[in-house]
């Protein structure tokens, strides 16, 4: 079952308005004492799935930056953390498919699995609220030495990782030097290329300048933090469709190919809400903050087709835009997805106040 189906439509919705606070009622729905699970069936985790590294390092990010507001999330952050750190393998690499009674699946993951438990890693030194917590993901983050990928993003998802490490008390020379061999990396591939670093736009687009801009901010980089703004620019433009966002879909978009075009992910809102909210950190361009509230507002109907991913009863985000509808299976990456947008429009556009849990 696909779970495409028919959905409310909001077509009137400007950017920004009546956002909801992010709720992490599904989040818990989806998460036992191991983890939490990968797939769902509209609102039921499929544990014939099993988890994965990848979506408890999502989980651990969002969790991590939502513990100043709520200590409920503690115990989830706990669960997440253990997780990725059970994931460590003796070379130093990270496993990244569990299966549902706990057994490691493969011998190691993939790149991208690699850089994005160093993000939660980094993520969870710097904001975890229990010390004990930022000491063990300190502790693991001294071994990064072992990380080297030629991928995009799975250095992007390094990188970001590092300028978290490198924001938090201390400045460890370490992570500054790890964040500087990362981005290196992308700002090669944006040098070699231009206007976009890949012949076509993929997933997860925006962090790949996201990361570059964390790093020229941590470096005292202007090159790499030009780079950075200018590659963001260059994607908010091409993914602009009058007032809305109109994300590059599953299967890529290539220059000169138009859109609207489907299935569109949550993911990408998450992203460009990151990317827009740190440029606007570091440049004060009220523009940036205008962005990254516009790309929450896709989840609740300011897209293509005027649908509503983000459930506000109970925090589930649905996996996809289609055409007439949505996917309305709300698993792990998609429901992240959704708390990680609309926390970036709760610190830009709402006023601060505890979520709904």
């Amino acid at each position: 079952m696909s779970g495409n189906e028919a959905h409310p439509r909001h077509p009137s919705r400007s950017a920004g308005e009546s956002l909801p606070l992010p709720t992490f009622a599904h989040l818990r729905k989806l998460t036992d004492g191991r983890g939490i699970w990968e797939h769902a069936l509209y609102f039921t985790y499929r544990r014939e799935h099993g988890y994965c590294t990848d979506d408890n390092a999502r989980a651990l990010v969002v969790v991590s930056r939502q513990a100043a507001l709520s200590e409920d999330l503690t115990d989830l952050a706990e669960i997440y953390l253990r997780f990725v750190l059970d994931a460590r393998t003796p070379s130093g690499q990270f496993h990244n498919r569990r299966d549902a009674e706990g057994t490691w699946i493969d011998d190691v993951g993939s790149d991208d699995c690699q850089g994005r438990a160093w993000w939660a890693l980094g993520t969870a030194a710097r904001l975890a609220l229990d010390p004990a917590m930022r000491d063990a993901a300190v502790d693991a983050f001294a071994t990064c030495v072992t990380f080297e990928s030629p991928h995009l993003r799975a250095n992007t998802y390094a990188a970001l990782g590092a300028a978290e490490l490198a924001a938090s008390a201390g400045r460890s020379t370490a992570a500054l030097e790890f964040l500087d061999r990362t981005s290196a990396t992308i700002a090669d591939a944006a040098r070699a290329a231009i206007p976009w670093p890949e012949a076509r736009l993929t997933y997860a687009n925006a962090r790949v300048p996201e990361a570059l801009i964390a790093a020229g901010s941590a470096l005292g980089d202007r090159h790499r933090l030009a780079m950075g703004l200018r590659l963001l620019d260059w994607l908010v433009d091409t993914e602009t469709k009058g007032d809305h966002f109109s994300f590059t879909p599953v299967g890529g978009r290539g220059r000169g190919e138009s859109g609207p075009a489907f299935d569109q992910q949550p993911i990408e809102a998450w992203g460009m809400a990151d990317a827009a909210h740190r440029a606007w950190s570091v440049t004060e361009d009220t523009m940036w903050r205008a962005r990254a509230v516009r790309a929450a507002s896709w989840l609740v109907g300011l897209n293509d087709t005027g649908a509503i991913l983000y459930d506000e009863a109970t925090g589930g985000t649905g996996d996809g835009l289609m055409p007439a509808g949505i996917n309305e299976n709300r698993g792990a990456e998609s429901t992240i997805a959704g708390i990680g947008a609309l926390q970036v429009a709760a610190a830009l556009h709402i006023p601060a106040g505890r979520p709904n849990r």
